[in-house]
């Protein structure tokens, strides 16, 4: 007697085998159709004129439910047409050439005799020519002017030549040497002692006293041209602000008082002003000629700025941005969203920057880009905040553009203010490798000196002016030729030094 069920139970196993080595089947022809495809491509070929792969081969004597599934088979993905890769054009490489402006140091090697034979009948057949960057060190020299005085025969009056430009009477140093001395100290952040070391190894002794001197030379010879881009400050439509601290040693005090810089700018011209705290009244007598906007952090001390509406308040971005990063450890998702926004705003400002807008071209794209963001980021503002627990860092970000949000987007409606404060912070960076340096200020007066010098080298970097040579020019023209100048501060600054150097 049959047993059907071993019979079927047979069937059954012989299907699955039969399926299995089926799909193995499937699976090496699709192996061998990549592998041709791979040969073809490296022979140079490409797919729309090579031969197609073969076909799959169906295995022989399968059985119905074997064939079925094998015909069935689910197909590969089609891969997309290869287009050809274009080629890229390669970047030069090996060594760049020496700048060409650089001054020439030139040296001829010539060989006397044969380095074979030793005869000294030779002839030129080639030139080996090699460049390479050299450097001198800076010479400290002295220079000595002899001023011969002279008899008139007719009337025997005595006549002395008038000296070379010197940036104080009886100076122990030129107008060059004050620019490199102020230039070292205040654009390279140079310590005092680092230079007087420096200069020990030339066999140059100076005393502490005597730099600090110069400092305080300098400072005095520059302060008119300081308080001019103060004037200048004053009376333009915008300028940004920022403040940082330092330490003064005052007289009867046990240990340094920690006084506070600040610094005004706009996109022209910077000036530091040192002041014993941060009292609101102060701000607000020194700002009170200004008519403009402001862009400064969101400080109670300003509000006495902003009370009679003379001067508009701008709010800084780049804080409301970092707070909504903090919160992103407790709000990941919220936080993540919410600075999307401010992203949005800022990814603008690149495109508007890499056009090339400024003035009415700026204002017209803020305010068809950026302004739909900024509708956008309120009202998620408004229906995010009655969701967070008061502790909840989020909210700070939260109500800090809901408080503030009429300065956040200042911007957006004038061209001349900037998306955030950065720039002002950025000079701060100067301010703390010299607070580094020195420690602290020994004066309320050295205080004062240092950031009319801080200024001048930030107005500088502001008009692309080369600092050393700027100041070489202004203390030849502010020192003991002032008279035969005869020119006013506002026609010695960096703005009117460029003027010059373009004209002629």
């Amino acid at each position: 007697m049959v047993d059907v069920a071993a019979l079927q139970r047979e069937n059954v196993e012989l299907r699955a085998v039969v399926v299995g080595l089926t799909t193995q089947l499937a699976k090496m022809n699709e192996r061998l159709a990549e592998l041709l495809a791979v040969a073809q491509r490296r022979q140079g070929g490409s797919r729309t004129n090579a031969s197609p792969p073969p076909p799959p081969v169906a295995p022989p004597n399968l059985a119905d439910d074997a064939k079925r599934a094998f015909d069935a088979r689910p197909l590969p993905p089609s891969k997309p047409e290869a287009k050809p890769r274009e080629k890229k054009p390669r970047k030069p490489t090996g060594r760049k050439p020496i700048p060409s402006h650089l001054p020439v140091e030139e040296t001829v090697l010539r060989p006397d005799n044969c380095g074979h034979c030793g005869s000294a009948e030779i002839d030129v057949a080639d030139e080996v020519v090699e460049e390479k960057l050299h450097v001198v060190k800076e010479h400290q020299r002295r220079r000595v002017v002899r001023r011969t005085t002279c008899r008139c025969r007719r009337c025997g009056g005595r006549t002395t030549p008038r000296s070379l430009p010197a940036p104080y009477e009886r100076s122990k140093v030129t107008c060059d040497w004050l620019a490199w001395f102020v230039h070292q100290k205040f654009s390279l952040l140079t310590p005092l002692d680092r230079i007087r070391r420096d200069l020990a190894d030339r066999g140059i002794p100076l005393a502490m006293s005597s730099l600090v001197s110069f400092v305080e030379r300098a400072a005095d010879l520059l302060a008119p041209v300081d308080g001019v881009h103060w004037q200048q400050l004053l009376k333009s439509r915008w300028m940004a602000t920022d403040g940082t601290g330092l330490k003064v040693l005052i007289p009867g005090l046990p240990a340094a008082h920690n006084g506070y810089i600040e610094l005004y700018r706009n996109t022209d011209v910077a000036v530091f002003q040192y002041e014993a705290d941060k009292r609101g009244e102060v701000v607000e007598s020194k700002l009170a000629p200004f008519n403009g906007t402001l862009t400064a952090d969101a400080e109670h001390r300003f509000n006495g700025v902003y009370a009679d509406g003379s001067v508009l308040e701008a709010g800084c971005n780049a804080h409301g941005r970092r707070k909504f990063e903090a919160a992103e450890a407790v709000q990941p998702a919220l936080a993540l969203e919410g600075g999307a926004f401010i992203g949005a705003m800022y990814g603008e400002e690149d495109k508007a920057r890499a056009l090339g807008l400024v003035g009415d071209a700026l204002l017209r794209h803020r305010q068809q880009h950026t302004r739909p963001i900024a509708d956008t980021f309120d009202r998620w503002l408004a229906a995010i905040e009655p969701t967070l627990l008061p502790s909840d860092p989020l909210l700070v970000a939260v109500r800090y553009y809901r408080i503030h949000g009429a300065a956040l987007y200042r911007f957006i409606d004038d061209a001349d203010v900037p998306i955030d404060n950065s720039p002002t912070e950025r000079e701060f960076q100067n301010v703390a490798k010299l607070r580094l340096n020195m420690l602290f200020a020994g004066s309320s007066e050295g205080a004062h000196r240092a950031c009319i010098l801080l200024g001048i080298m930030a107005t500088c970097r502001a008009q692309g002016v080369p600092v050393q040579a700027y100041l070489t020019w202004a203390f030849e023209r502010l020192g003991t030729h002032r008279d035969a100048f005869d020119l006013p501060a506002a026609e010695l600054t960096p703005a009117a030094y460029r003027r010059q150097m373009t004209t002629t």
